[in-house]
Parts: structure tokens; sequence; C-alpha cells
């Protein structure tokens, strides 16, 4: 099996503009909330065409191109998409991703990253964007292109973009992974933090370090319909049977990536007796059995492994509050909630618990020491760093979708009870509406008939589950008529990611064919 890698892999394959300026933005560090340098990229873009730019103190850039000759009476067309990926990485990959571009590969009709994301979700939008505002041969009506910032940490960018001066109302969304799937509506969501305070002690015993892995992972919006297991949800069930049967105590805990992708790796590390090691072994045997069968046919892989244990006297969660802990996980909703019952096969509403981590305080804090000295308090204060009665915060962060605005409401207050029961605090943040269906639609019309000639087939008009910056942009332009489109992605959001070259083209070459004859 031939395979290229390295900068420069993509420059043979057509459409030549297109993979040209998809292998640009690759070289440029751009994931959600590190977006300066692509930003500053595509005004520059801008700037030596003389295309009219806007970028905005978010960042967002909104990119206007004349008609091209022959069209100056046709309607204007929104092109849309955005800029930011989810950036993650392999354990063992040495790329910065904050500051280093994509090590991009071609393995037969598929485009990937080495041992990171790929960012096909959504660069391939703007490159799209960017071939046809490069074009000096392609027919079009007025192009008015709208990037936008930190899509995937909650449409943060969209949320604050001013497309007052747009002069179009006829969309098309770039931000789908699915050729021949037409999108006309989807679920709105939110975030939601929750925080749980625990009181922290000095223990002797061993120190633990469990991995719940071997997970798939994928999109909570696009995948969670499959089931798949959550290695967070999975170690709070794990640290519920250990805490219901042996003295265990939290030290350390990381899982998930974003609040959006379903975690395929949660570490923890457990301080247990010695003499308990044995029954503490048994248990996470026992766990694991269990979730091997429940998981068999949707998360094959999924194992419990443990590292070599650590012996001496460590800082780290009461035995009392890590029950607590435990029981606060254990209670966490997670996954599907209701089935949609007008679309059979839509999720109608869900949660994922993308993040899950014990925030630590690291450095030196001032205790309250009140010395004796001749009977009489001296009142003073010393440094120590021992933190035996400071708190350390459980964080769980979720990504909540409904196509039912109450049902999200719902879900949202159900999940702030289970926090206040369990004596934490909540944050929700990155609210947006959905995507209502729209009955008529010209637009759509256009884009089916187009698609019945070009392919000889039937395209696939539905709803998504996953979240889509249409809702939000739709409440700032005045009757928006939108479809969402792209190529044939695969694993978005995780390392495995995959973008294919000959639906690449495909889709582009009906974008411009609706372009023509817009």
């Amino acid at each position: 099996m031939e395979e290229k890698h390295s900068m420069g892999v993509l420059s043979d394959l057509e459409p030549k503009r297109v993979f040209h300026f998809f292998e640009e933005i690759a070289k440029i560090p751009h994931g959600s909330g590190n977006v300066g340098q692509i930003s500053d990229y595509l005004v520059h873009f801008a700037e030596e065409r003389g295309i009219e730019c806007i970028q905005d103190e978010l960042k967002n850039v909104i990119l206007v191109k004349g008609a091209a000759p022959g069209y100056e009476n046709d309607p204007p067309m929104i092109l849309q998409g955005h800029m930011d990926m989810v950036a993650v990485k392999k354990p063992d990959c040495d790329i910065d991703m904050t500051k280093e571009g994509l090590r991009l590969a071609v393995r037969e009709d598929k485009i990937y990253a080495e041992g990171t994301s790929l960012g096909g979700d959504d660069g391939i939008a703007a490159a799209y964007a960017l071939a046809l505002l490069d074009s000096d041969t392609i027919g079009h009506p007025k192009l008015e292109v709208i990037l936008t910032v930190d899509e995937e940490v909650g449409m943060d960018g969209a949320r604050g973009i001013d497309l007052s001066m747009l002069t179009g109302n006829q969309m098309i969304n770039l931000d789908s992974e699915e050729e021949g799937i037409f999108l006309t509506s989807c679920a709105g969501g939110a975030r939601v933090g929750c925080d749980l305070l625990l009181k922290v002690t000095e223990r002797e015993g061993l120190a633990v370090k469990v991995t719940i892995g071997g997970l798939l992972g994928g999109h909570s919006g696009g995948e969670i319909h499959k089931e798949r297991g959550n290695a967070n949800s999975l170690f709070g069930r794990l640290l519920q049977r250990l805490s219901e049967e042996l003295p265990v105590c939290l030290r350390e805990l990381a899982g998930g990536l974003a609040d959006n992708a379903i975690p395929r790796e949660t570490e923890a590390v457990l301080v247990i007796e010695e003499k308990h090691r044995d029954k503490f072994m048994e248990i996470l045997k026992k766990v694991e059995e269990e979730v091997q069968d429940e998981l068999a046919a949707k998360d094959p892989d999924v194992m419990i492994r443990t590292a070599e244990a650590e012996r001496g006297c460590f800082i780290c969660v009461t035995e009392e509050e890590t029950e607590k802990a435990a029981a606060f996980l254990c209670a966490l909703p997670n996954g599907v909630q209701a089935m949609s019952a007008d679309m059979p096969g839509l999720v109608e509403t869900s949660l994922n618990l993308g993040i899950l981590k014990l925030e630590k305080y690291t450095g030196e804090a001032e205790r309250d020491i009140r010395k004796e000295e001749n009977g009489q308090s001296t009142g003073s204060i010393q440094k120590t760093d021992k933190m035996n009665q400071t708190d350390w915060n459980l964080r769980a962060e979720f990504s909540v979708r409904s196509s039912v605005e109450s049902s999200k409401y719902a879900l949202i207050d159900r999940l702030c009870a289970v926090t206040k029961l369990a004596g934490g605090s909540n944050a929700v943040t990155g609210d947006y509406p959905g995507w209502k269906y729209r009955k008529d639609s010209p637009l759509r019309d256009k884009m089916i008939a187009l698609y019945r000639e070009m392919y000889g087939a039937e395209p696939k008009v539905e709803a998504i589950h996953a979240g889509l910056e249409c809702g939000i942009l739709g409440s700032k332009i005045q009757n928006l008529d939108c479809v969402s489109i792209g190529p044939d992605m695969t694993a978005i959001h995780t390392t495995e990611e995959t973008l294919s070259i000959s639906s690449t083209r495909r889709v582009w070459e009906y974008l411009v064919r609706l372009l023509e004859r817009h």
C-alpha cells in the first residue's frame, strides 16, 4: 500500500487549488482558541487579491467578491464554514499543535495527519472558499464568505459576528461530513461545567495508576447514537465499585480532550492500602470483564490496565470525599437520552461527558499556624506545602444537545440538580439555538435538481443531531435559506480522521456547477 508523507504531498491531487489551500491551512496551527494566525492568513489572502475583507475583534473573517461577468443580476450566495479545528494528538506524538503545523499523509483515497487530528472539519470549507475566490475563470454571483472562529468550543464566533453588511439570504454551509447528504436542520446545544470541591489529606500506601482505554471515541453529535463507551463515565462506574468495597483515595484524574468528543481514554491515580492490593486488582478485572461483555459489539477493544504501583506517603482526596466523588460521577447522566418521534433514527436529546479532571493546587499556600510560646499564641502565619486542609476541584464538562429546546434545558437542569445534591456548582456556556427545518426552500430545490442531474441519484435530505452554526446565523440573516453539504470524512475530532480525495473533487465540481447556474 503506497503512502505519501510530509508537506507538499497534496500537490498532485485534483482539484489542485482546493488541495493547495487545504495544505496551506494545515501548515498553520488553528486549534480552537488558537486562531490568530489562520485568521491573519485569510486577511492576507484577501489583501493580495484585492478582495473586500472584514476581520472583527473575535478574529472572524468575512470575504466578499463581486459577481463574475454575466452574473451581476443573480442573487448573492453566502458560503460558510469555520476556521478552527479540534486539535488532538496521540500520546506519543511530538507535535506541539499550538505552534506547529500538521504532518499530512495520503493513503490510497484518504488524506490524514500523522499522529494528530486532520482538521478536515472544517479546513475543507475554507479551502473550497479560497479556491473559488482565487479563480478568475469560474462563473459565480456575488460571493459572501463567512469563516468563523471557535465553532468547536461553543460557536463563539458565530454568536459574536456582525452580519449586517451582508446582502444575500441564501447560504451553503460547508461543515458536513458525508457526500450526498443535504442537512437542513440541526440540534441546539450548550456546554455545562460541573465543579465539586473535595478535601485532601496525607495517606500512606500504594499509588496505582489506572487507565481505561482502547475505545473508539468519536463526535458526540454525529456518533452518539452508536452508543460507544465513554471512558469518563466508565471511570465513574469503576470508582463507585471500588469505593463500595475497600478504602480508596483519589490522587490524579484526567480524561477526554473536548466536551464534544466522546473520550477514548481516562487515566487516574488511586491510593490504596497495600493489604488491599489483591482485592483492588480483582475488582478491576471484574469490571473490565463486565464492560467488555457489554460493549463487545460497539467498542470491542475496551480495556482497563494498571501500571506499577508506587509506595509512599501521598497527598490525595480523603476516603470519604472520594466516596462522594464516586457517587457523583456514577449519578451523572451520559449518552442518548431520547430519540426523535418525528424522524426515525434521529437522536433528539443527548449529552456527552467529554472532559473529566482533578485540578490540584501546585504551589505553596499560607496556613494559619499558631505557635504557643510561654502559653501565648503568636498568631504568626507560616508557609507550607502540605495542603491537607485545601480543597481540590473535580471538574466534569458536558456537551448537551437537543432538537427540542425545552428538552435541552430540562437536561441542563438535571445536570445542575445532580451537582447541587453533591454540594457542587455549575456553569452553563455556549448556549446556541437549533436550526429549524424550512418547508419552502428554493435553494434546496435547486440543489436537489442539480444533484439528480450530476449523480443520477437522489440526495438524502436529513436533520443532524450535531450542532451547526446555521441556527445562530439564521437569527442574524433575515429569511435565511440554507443547506449544509460537504465531502466524505471519517472519525472527525480524532487522530484517525480522514478526508476522501475523490469525494472532495466531486463536491467541488458540484459546488462550481451550482454557482455557475445560480
